[in-house]
């Protein structure tokens, strides 16, 4: 009886779904936000000080950042959603044994990611498609952040954790304090100290390492639980669930890993059959992919928010309400979308000018990209949702082949067919083509979900209050 009113009394199952919505998504959309901030904030002082060759680099370098969220996202987004469902269960012995076990994956998987790059750097850069005349700036660039991961992780993933213990207010300071200190620290080594690559790969683990220490600090003073060392010794049950719910978040970022790298040897070798040439087409797109980031900041920031709402509220028997969860939050990211939409559409010579100049070519295929690769941004909120509403509710196989299918199932083929026929264009032409199957495939398994009996059942009804 104590524990049903201690689950009623939860506010993720009382308070209305719009204010709890907002008290989840804003902090979790300014924390993807800074955690943005650290690749925009290194492009601009790059592309400023080094140029179009030290852009390129970058972009050659952003696999391995994509490579640690992923990590981060297995065990935080896992993480969560096993502790939000074990908790609306009513089972808090097994919430905390989630929790600390989620810690122990992200700081072993990011040392070893640490200890491979190092071992293995230049023939990873090749590998990731880096030209000659690029790789000793990708070299210095990665050499120094990889010491960076394992605290990449943990802040990125921690701060999972922390919005799930009810603390996302914590976990948005988190990623602010690390974002200010990189970008001050960039301009004082770049500009300042005219460090080039080094300065810049320096700034951002310094602030990597400052966010880290916050989420540690955190995370052993929950305020719903305590974590002791016992529940840090992982455990093949717990890292089991853990790493079933973070499956698709996960799989969503190693399909993106595996789409740039196929996108960067791509750009690559047909950049080197047109009059772009081989440099410009990597740079164009290092560029674009940073500020698409910041639009997926707010739709990965607002599905982020969404899952302890949805995870507790489904874990409770309250359907009704993770049904609203998922609509409401559906509305508002298609509003961000057509904002987004609009600016690439109307702005891209402007934006791309934020980030350095550079030739005619590199200008021309930059206002391209924008315009043709990014054209449905209006719906590539949908699929994003869709898949961690799925995982949410403790269906993860579902929120994985979900998450799969731009990445891998629609867009990787194109990349590869595509440019046969039409040259590097076909690698534009790839992402709006992607984006549109994604969109439906995501919308037919959601209305399928939705209209189940009970969302609109009375027992739902009656549960949902």
């Amino acid at each position: 009886m104590q524990e049903q009113e201690k689950r009623k009394e939860n506010p993720l199952g009382t308070l209305p779904v719009h204010s709890l919505l907002m008290k989840f998504t804003v902090p979790s959309i300014v924390a993807m936000l800074t955690s943005a901030l650290y690749n925009i904030v290194d492009q601009y002082f790059i592309g400023n000080s080094v140029g179009e060759l030290g852009n390129a680099a970058t972009n050659i370098a952003f696999p391995l950042s994509t490579c640690c969220i992923a990590i981060a996202l297995l065990f935080g987004i896992g993480g969560a959603a096993a502790f939000n469902l074990a908790k609306g269960a009513g089972d808090d012995e097994k919430a905390v044994y989630y929790m600390g076990n989620s810690m122990t994956g992200m700081f072993l998987l990011g040392t070893l990611l640490f200890l491979v790059t190092q071992l293995f750097l230049d023939p990873m850069l090749r590998f990731f498609g880096a030209p000659e005349s690029i790789m000793g700036y990708a070299h210095t660039y990665v050499s120094i952040t990889s010491i960076g991961f394992p605290m990449l992780i943990f802040a990125s993933g921690g701060g999972h954790l922390i919005r799930a213990d009810g603390s996302p207010n914590f976990s948005m300071v988190c990623n602010i304090v690390g974002a200010v200190i990189n970008t001050i620290l960039d301009a004082l080594f770049v500009f300042g100290f005219d460090m080039g690559m080094a300065g810049a790969a320096l700034a951002t683990i310094i602030g990597q390492y400052v966010s880290g220490f916050l989420a540690m600090y955190y995370l052993s003073h929950c305020k719903t639980v305590s974590v002791k060392l016992r529940h840090l010794r992982p455990r093949s049950d717990c890292m089991a669930r853990v790493a079933s719910l973070g499956a698709a978040p996960c799989s969503n970022q190693l399909a993106m890993m595996v789409v740039q790298l196929v996108m960067n040897k791509s750009l690559t070798y047909y950049g080197g059959q047109s009059n772009y040439g081989e440099e410009v087409p990597l740079a164009c797109a290092g560029i674009i992919s940073k500020v698409n980031q910041v639009y997926f900041s707010f739709i990965i920031g607002l599905s982020q928010g969404l899952q302890p709402i949805i995870s507790f509220n489904y874990g409770a028997g309250k359907y009704k309400r993770a049904k609203e969860a998922f609509l409401t939050s559906a509305s508002v990211g298609f509003a961000i979308s057509v904002v987004a939409f609009a600016l690439f559409q109307l702005f891209p010579r402007p934006i791309i000018k934020i980030f350095g100049e550079g030739s005619e070519e590199y200008i021309a295929f930059s206002v391209s990209y924008f315009r043709v690769f990014l054209f449905f941004t209006f719906l590539n909120f949908f699929q994003p949702l869709t898949s961690n509403c799925f995982t949410a509710i403790g269906k993860p196989f579902m929120g994985m082949f979900l998450s799969l299918t731009r990445q891998i199932i629609f867009l990787l083929p194109l990349i590869l067919l595509l440019p046969i026929a039409i040259g590097i264009d076909g690698i534009l032409y790839a992402g709006p083509v992607a984006d549109g199957l994604a969109a439906a495939v995501s919308f037919l398994f959601i209305s399928r979900e939705l209209k189940g009996e009970k969302y609109g059942s009375k027992a739902g009804r009656e549960l949902a209050g």
